[in-house]
């Protein structure tokens, strides 16, 4: 997986130019071809949240972060390369923040912490192959 061009896309979509919904394309597309993984699907739905926060959805981020995090919550700490210990994390604190408001909340965007080394390098790798 961690050499797929699309997961090395969604890497880079996410914490490169946070474009969430081209994360939401390369990802939906792979997690159709591996068999609709709820870990995949989990990695799109926080994706797909960010993009509504970002686009001012507040009521979809919420519903697509907490289904992204119960889908992540099944799951080791480090897996497919990512910290998803972290991944949770930074999803409960957005949860919170968007619940804790009636009013618009500002976006806050996160990082998918990559923890595996040659992961790091193969995104480094695409990005500079797009360039």
């Amino acid at each position: 997986m961690a050499g797929d061009p699309r997961y090395l896309a969604f890497i880079a979509h996410f914490n490169g130019d946070r474009d969430y919904f081209e994360c939401h394309e390369v990802m939906e597309e792979l997690w159709l071809e591996e068999g609709r993984s709820p870990l995949l699907q989990g990695l799109l739905q926080a994706a797909v949240g960010l993009h509504h926060w970002n686009n001012g959805n507040l009521s979809g981020a919420v519903k697509l972060m907490t289904a992204s995090r119960q889908k992540l919550g099944r799951y080791g700490d480090l897996l497919l390369g990512l910290d998803l210990a972290a991944l949770c994390r930074d999803l409960d604190i957005s949860l919170q923040r968007l619940k804790a408001s009636t009013q618009d909340v500002p976006f806050h965007a996160f990082e998918l912490k990559v923890v595996d080394d040659r992961l790091r390098k193969a995104v480094s790798r695409f990005i500079g192959s797009q360039g």
